[in-house]
């Protein structure tokens, strides 16, 4: 039966987290992310995943408080979690646009050496010259040359790993490119998994040949079962070009689980959730995201506003923009219009992330019906709650998934390529 990978994503991001519910705990404190990674290795899962955040976001000229209002540098809180943790997976995300290779390379390796071969760098780029103004160069890049820079970031990371023969010697490395011309000697020996894992995100046709080309894991979202397939489909069909096989990639679409008793009481659950996610704030601000104006005047149990989008405002900082907003507005008034929705309504059917919503026993089947049907060899969760968001889905589905022979029992090997079943890198000196 195929195996299926699950990782933990560290909630906070957006409007994912209720920090209305009196359980919701700090972003910041050490004691947080202890908890969500300690629950994660006692559900087995491969590994931890942190978001990275290089600016506060803006709303209206003003920082978005409504979201996460500081976020710790990624590479520190997991060298923390490493002495806490022994088989977990520690993946961070890293800006491959605003970071040099040879540091992160360093940077990455010392965290694999620390955890006996758990480390993991999720890849992400950015076109955004407003982020690009808390840097010494203040530059950004256009959105064609961010996945070029990427592409050669990684590579050249990974000559400086391969730099070091397996054996424990070290040779002099130099690499000149579009980007980078670096040369010299790297300080840290070969690490334990060969390279640390690599993390990819994105769906544009250029995120999914970056993917096939260089990734060993794809975090994604889909919302159906059938979108699912249609993208495993053609990012693993895109591996051969590169002489690569389907199990050297493994897609994993973040998710989010509501659990009740019954079904009924789970859906009843999950409505509540995304009430108190799209409070009447954020309902204005999703608006406002698409349509680009400033709509604090409108009541958030009224209609949507009869005027256009105006497609390139500078209203919104720090966050992707929407692609058409046009075409989203429309969807949004045929939605509304429809069923009779308020802004508040409209906003609450058309956002919500992709959930699995049951009972244990519904929510395990489903899972596994999506891995059998190559919708997804896995799942990155993403609780609604900070720290204890996981704990019920560990003690109430993952037994559920163990005993269907879906999910590993126990872990077999110590490294995070060994949990993801993916080989150790040929050394390339």
């Amino acid at each position: 039966m195929k195996q299926m990978h699950l990782a933990a994503h560290f909630p906070g991001v957006n409007s994912t987290t209720v920090w209305t519910d009196p359980r919701s705990g700090s972003q910041i404190d050490f004691s947080s992310f202890d908890h969500l990674a300690r629950t994660a290795e006692r559900g087995k899962f491969d590994f931890f995943f942190l978001a990275e955040g290089l600016r506060l976001r803006e709303h209206n000229g003003r920082i978005h408080d409504l979201d996460v209002m500081g976020r710790p540098e990624s590479l520190t809180v997991l060298n923390a979690l490493a002495a806490v943790t022994e088989r977990l997976g520690l993946a961070a995300t890293v800006n491959a646009t605003f970071n040099e290779p040879y540091e992160l390379a360093r940077r990455l390796a010392t965290l694999d050496h620390l955890s006996a071969g758990r480390a993991a760098w999720n890849v992400v780029t950015s076109s955004d010259a407003f982020t690009g103004e808390n840097f010494r160069r203040g530059g950004y890049l256009d959105r064609a040359d961010r996945y070029t820079r990427a592409a050669e970031f990684v590579a050249t990371a990974r000559e400086l790993w391969d730099s070091w023969t397996p054996d424990g010697t070290s040779r002099p490395f130099a690499h000149t490119g579009q980007h980078f011309e670096i040369s010299g000697e790297f300080t840290v020996p070969r690490s334990p998994q060969g390279h640390p894992v690599v993390i990819q995100a994105g769906d544009s046709a250029e995120g999914r040949e970056f993917a096939a080309s260089t990734a060993d894991v794809v975090f994604t979202r889909h919302g159906t079962l059938e979108a699912g397939r249609a993208f495993h489909a053609d990012v693993k069909a895109r591996l051969a070009t590169y002489g690569r096989q389907p199990a050297d990639l493994k897609i994993m679409p973040g998710v989010t689980v509501v659990l009740g008793d019954t079904d009924a009481e789970a859906q009843e659950n999950a409505a509540e959730i995304r009430r108190l996610q799209v409070s009447p704030q954020n309902a204005i601000v999703a608006l406002e995201q698409v349509w680009g104006r400033d709509l604090s005047s409108y009541d958030p149990d009224g209609p949507l506003p009869d005027i256009d989008p105006e497609p390139g405002s500078g209203l919104v900082q720090g966050r992707v923009r929407v692609a058409d907003p046009l075409a989203v507005a429309a969807r949004w008034r045929a939605l509304s219009e429809a069923g009779g929705l308020s802004i508040r309504r409209t906003v609450i059917e058309s956002t919500a992330r992709q959930s699995f919503i049951g009972s244990p026993e519904t929510v395990a089947a489903e899972m596994e019906k999506f891995v059998v049907a190559d919708a997804a060899d896995g799942f990155i969760l993403v609780p609604h709650l900070t720290p204890g968001g996981l704990d019920e889905f560990v003690d109430r589905v993952v037994p559920l998934l163990q005993e269907r022979g879906a999910f590993r029992s126990e872990y077999t090997g110590s490294t995070l390529r060994s949990h993801l079943g993916l080989a150790e890198p040929v050394w390339k000196g």
